[in-house]
């Protein structure tokens, strides 16, 4: 058996940041399931928000932070993620992420629910390319072991702390283990559970799965982020257009070329995700439409194609030119604020397991995430974990008192009639139409059970599809459980038959699995 200090799991910036830190004080082995170069950050466009400019305060980006995870956000967590963002970014400089600047300083721009422009970019919209692109780059030059094509599938625990990681090699079938002093998940989202989903293929919630089936608690899943606007053109993926976009001026028109977003909230097109993402729904609707209209082509030109070249470049290869022509556009899932429950130091509550980025749920969110502070708290809370693991005496888990109600995945005794075969469009449609934007108790109920029907039909996995499958199926019954629980609307979870919130929901919820499964 292999060992090393640290092994990390997953490539996007998370997995990448927190290695090229961990490599100054030990040993580090990186896996990753796909290529280093295959994760969901690189497609992030939005940027990195940080309160650096001359109008700006961490008091500012808190409280707009705070306002918009709409009651569930950790104070303690959110004030750590402003007050160190400055150090962060100086960080990613030096590390030669090459940020817009303008003039000798580095641009900032505006997005919804921000108060004032604080979101870094680097390449117009290519922002988690270039970061990760950066990052790659030196922990390939580095002495970090990185195994490829290698899919961690249990994490080892002896006496209720870390041992190791067991891994798939997908090109050999076998499997190998590998002793650690500590693990770090960092494997990202599970959007690949949507039908419509901005995420790449990649984003199956296997960290989450790890994490719980170890012992680790999963908290918040039902609060999961839709995109308002995703291009939406038959046989084309689903492509982000950045919330800047509408930052910039962009406008929202129905099919029949009426800017409809005034009607549903004074704050049009600026109001929260969530807030636009169901009114599209709304006018789509009303419409009879699968879709409804991004407008840029009043702003110039030219500030559209240097402003968002990623997405300029993308429309055009199918045939559109958005400085002329408007944008067909849809909501797709996009972010999960929940995630493996962890402390201010990203630790679990399993003795040298630590979880970082979208995989964890560090309480930074709250509801709904505030845009771009994504790519922040993956590098704030990365930096702490490492500053963890350096104080050897101290890793002794100690999580946040965050009000919490814990719960089991129990059986479900109710037998079906006629459940959908189990493969991965039937999930992805089901998970989309009974646990997406808008949802309901009977819809929710349904959903549950034939999870629990399709999970009590798995067999053992022996690949990456197959354990891909399993591992989506445990995320996909958190988050159904989970939204069947809270009965209140809050933030991205809204219940058609609870649609307001509820004080006695000013709580969190969370799993753990049960002592005698």
């Amino acid at each position: 058996m292999s060992c090393y200090d640290y092994v990390i799991i997953g490539s996007g910036i998370a997995g990448l940041y927190t290695a090229l830190l961990a490599k100054e004080a030990g040993s580090v082995l990186l896996l990753t399931k796909g290529s280093i170069e295959d994760c969901n950050t690189r497609h992030a466009q939005g940027g990195i928000a940080a309160p650096i400019g001359k109008n700006d305060s961490p008091e500012l980006h808190f409280q707009d932070t705070m306002r918009a995870g709409d009651g569930l956000c950790d104070p303690k967590t959110v004030r750590i993620l402003v007050d160190e963002a400055p150090d962060r970014i100086a960080d990613l400089i030096k590390f030669g992420v090459p940020f817009d600047t303008l003039d000798g300083e580095i641009s900032l721009t505006r997005e919804a629910a921000h108060s004032v422009p604080r979101i870094l970019h680097a390449g117009g919209d290519a922002t988690g390319e270039h970061i990760e692109v950066t990052l790659s780059r030196r922990v390939r030059m580095s002495s970090i072991k990185v195994l490829e094509y290698c899919l961690a599938t249990q994490v080892l625990i002896d006496g209720g702390k870390v041992k190791g990681v067991r891994a798939l090699d997908c090109h050999t079938g076998l499997f190998e283990e590998y002793e650690c002093r500590f693990v770090i998940l960092a494997t990202g989202g599970a959007g690949r559970l949507f039908k419509y989903t901005t995420n790449s293929d990649v984003a199956t919630g296997d960290g989450i799965a790890l994490a719980f089936q170890a012992g680790a608690e999963i908290t918040d899943m039902e609060f999961f982020q839709f995109h308002p606007t995703a291009v939406r053109l038959p046989g084309v993926p689903s492509f982000l257009i950045s919330e800047a976009v509408r930052g910039e001026g962009g406008i929202l028109r129905n099919v029949e070329s009426y800017r409809f977003m005034p009607d549903y909230t004074p704050e049009a097109e600026l109001a929260p995700r969530d807030v636009v993402a169901r009114s599209i729904l709304y006018e789509m609707k009303k419409t009879g439409s699968d879709r409804v209209f991004l407008d840029v082509t009043h702003i110039p030109a030219r500030r559209v194609t240097t402003r968002f070249p990623h997405i300029y470049r993308f429309c055009l290869e199918h045939e559109l030119d958005i400085t002329k022509d408007l944008i067909p556009v849809a909501p797709a899932a996009h972010y999960l604020m929940g995630g493996i429950k962890v402390n201010i130091w990203g630790e679990t509550n399993i003795a040298g397991l630590f979880a970082a980025g979208e995989t964890a749920c560090t309480g930074v969110h709250g509801a709904n995430r505030l845009a771009s502070n994504s790519l922040l708290e993956v590098v704030v809370f990365s930096k702490r974990i490492f500053e963890r693991t350096r104080e050897v005496d101290k890793v002794i888990p100690t999580l946040l008192a965050t009000q919490s109600d814990c719960y089991h995945l129990e059986e479900r005794k109710r037998k079906l009639k006629n459940v959908p075969k189990l493969n991965l469009p039937n999930l992805q449609s089901l998970l989309w139409d009974k646990v997406g934007i808008i949802r309901s108790g009977e819809g929710l109920s349904k959903a549950v059970d034939i999870l629990a029907t399709w999970q009590g039909s798995l067999s053992q996995p022996t690949d990456r599809p197959s354990y891909e499958l399993n591992n989506m199926i445990l995320n996909a019954r958190l988050m159904a459980e989970a939204a069947l629980l809270r009965q209140e609307s809050r933030g991205a979870h809204f219940r058609t038959d609870f649609p307001k919130p509820s004080i006695n929901w000013q709580k969190h919820i969370v799993f753990k699995i049960s002592s005698n499964a």
